[in-house]
């Protein structure tokens, strides 16, 4: 009985620790991916978004992969789709 006690206890434990990883780490990190996904099929010319590295812009156009942005000094970039991280606010 207390052999199976000395081997079950750091087993609850691993199985205790994944269950956390899960809840804390993976499963967030999975909800914020589809997020990402689901702007990524949703933008459309003329929104005003937000590039990686804090670019502020409105989309001219979009296309499989890339993504064209007119910023404010009128100049255009064009920037991977994916490093569109979001909507502008206001």
């Amino acid at each position: 009985m207390e052999q199976l006690q000395t081997i079950a206890m750091p087993l609850i434990f691993l199985v205790l620790i994944s269950a956390m990883l899960y809840f804390l780490m993976i499963k967030p990190q999975r909800k914020r991916q589809k997020e990402h996904e689901e702007l990524m099929e949703k933008i459309r010319r003329g929104e005003k978004v937000v590039a990686a590295g804090g670019i502020y812009g409105q989309i001219e156009s979009v296309s499989e992969d890339t993504v064209v942005l007119k910023l404010e000094s009128g100049a255009t970039m064009r920037v991977a789709k994916d490093s569109v991280i979001g909507k502008q606010i206001k």
